[in-house]
């Protein structure tokens, strides 16, 4: 894949024609030119994944709710909405006179359409967990029924899971061949070559149309960062997801560079109650675990020393986060060891493990790490589709699993609801926790809440409920003359977030 978007590069784009050399001031930059890392999922929102078709849907489709850089919902085809006291009905008031590309029109009926959809979608889905029912109030107007009240609901919605697509092309299954929607750029298909670029033309008459500066945008697909990084040195792309480890040769070039924290890295313990592992139960055995490895060795070995070593999930920055967690489980292997005998396991145990030659980099850290532990891990090989879909099966395994930027969104993705990561959420097993967890879903928006998710986050810390090694940036590179406003929980920013300037 990555040789044909380099292919593509040469073939469609002129050498140097966006490069830095020529952008300083910014204003004759007309085409964005991104390397995206990888290729469109689907073009239906309802299949689509968050993490990296964010800029191909957000080029095609309008969304009912956006976020803005602080990851607040903002307006979309939705101008307003209400919640009602119980915070189980959401109303909200739609923009009028937009119309889809295939010329049906966006109103109430058409919303509900698309909400149903994304409700009913194998991905959109998990978004939509606690909507119980949608409906049309009046022509511009629409009521969500919840049946368990979800703060995190709206966060979910402007990140990449209120799309709206024409309800006639739903109906007719043609999301499958291209998309059909009414956002800011039409899609080019003719010049398009799927898997190496994609073209989009920019909208005359578009309602949100000074969010979006670029007349022209193509996105490439390029997984093979060399090439990507090479395609910018020679101003085939003009702004790219980036690799830390060519830092100093960004700023060398006169680039721009932002990052921000998009995953967590490290072990998940998905047998925590020891119903596999007897061992894992234990929670001095998981702090044991904790305190064995060298994470920020790990980060500066694997990670290029892009992120921060830290041993909570709730994004660095977030007012839930607490630089007092990050000393419990500063590295000490000779606690780590008293903590095994102290709970019989002076020798360790054996467990199973999945790997795939996508974790292949930390494998040689747990070995290491493991071996001193007495811990005797026998490795089970498969391909990355397989890690995915296996690797919850096992008691604990590596992982580099996403990150969200809203508190409440992390404690549904990463803790309550379940997901291919962790499709036994063990909260019930642990009072304590479920105690801090009805009081973080049931506290007032605001700071009571975000209170609530302190007293929480330190008890998953004090419990190892996962051994967080780092939380891992996502860097971005863009020639002089676009600025990028990198997101947590998106791979990919949106083309909201990639400005002149």
């Amino acid at each position: 894949m990555a040789v044909a978007a380099v292919t593509a590069f040469a073939g469609c784009t002129s050498s140097g024609s966006t490069g830095s050399s020529t952008n300083a001031a910014g204003a004759e930059i007309n085409e964005l030119k991104a390397g995206v890392f990888l290729d469109v999922t689907s073009w239906d929102p309802a299949n689509a994944d968050i993490g990296f078709d964010g800029p191909y849907l957000s080029a095609v489709y309008d969304p009912l709710v956006s976020l803005d850089k602080d990851g607040k919902p903002v307006p979309g085809l939705a101008t307003s909405w209400e919640w009602s006291a119980d915070r189980l009905t959401l109303t909200a008031k739609l923009r009028q006179g937009v119309t889809f590309d295939d010329g049906e029109k966006f109103d109430s009926a058409a919303a509900v359409a698309n909400l149903e959809h994304l409700k009913s979608g194998v991905r959109s889905g998990q978004a939509y967990l606690n909507v119980a029912s949608v409906s049309a109030k009046d022509a511009d107007t629409v009521e969500l029924k919840l049946s368990k009240r979800d703060d995190a609901l709206l966060y979910f919605m402007g990140l990449g899971r209120s799309w709206m697509a024409s309800p006639a092309a739903i109906k007719a299954g043609k999301l499958t061949d291209g998309p059909v929607g009414s956002g800011p750029y039409t899609y080019d298909k003719a010049n398009s070559a799927p898997q190496s670029q994609y073209v989009f033309t920019k909208k005359a008459n578009h309602w949100d149309s000074a969010t979006f500066p670029f007349p022209s945008v193509k996105l490439f697909p390029i997984t093979d960062q060399t090439a990507s990084f090479n395609a910018m040195l020679s101003g085939q792309l003009n702004m790219q997801f980036a690799n830390a480890a060519n830092l100093a040769k960004a700023k060398e070039s006169g680039w721009n560079v932002a990052s921000k924290p998009s995953s967590w890295v490290g072990v998940q313990f998905a047998d925590r109650t020891g119903s596999q592992v007897k061992a894992l139960g234990d929670q001095k055995v998981r702090q044991a675990i904790s305190y064995a490895f060298d994470a920020a060795g790990i980060l500066k070995a694997v990670g290029n020393d892009s992120g921060t070593t830290t041993s909570q999930l709730w994004v660095k920055g977030s007012q839930v986060y607490d630089d007092a967690n990050n000393g419990k489980y500063k590295t000490d292997m000779a606690k780590a060891k008293q903590l095994l005998a102290d709970a019989g396991y002076k020798d360790g145990f054996t467990v199973k493990m999945p790997m795939s030659p996508i974790f292949a980099a930390w494998q040689p850290a747990a070995n290491q790490t493991f071996g001193e532990l007495g811990i005797k891990v026998e490795w089970q090989d498969m391909a990355m589709p397989d890690y995915q879909k296996n690797a919850p099966t096992y008691p604990m395994f590596i992982a580099v699993i996403a990150m969200d930027g809203d508190d409440m969104a992390t404690l549904t993705d990463q803790v309550t609801s379940a997901q291919w990561y962790n499709p036994n959420p063990s909260v019930d097993a642990f009072p304590e926790v479920k105690a801090l967890v009805q009081k973080a879903e049931t506290a007032e928006p605001g700071q009571a809440q975000t209170d609530a998710l302190k007293q929480l986050n330190n008890k998953l810390v004090d419990l190892a409920w996962w051994d967080v090694w780092y939380q891992a940036d996502n860097t971005y590179f863009s020639v002089k003359g676009i600025t990028v406003t990198p997101m947590t929980g998106m791979m990919f920013p949106t083309l909201r977030f990639i400005q002149r300037g």
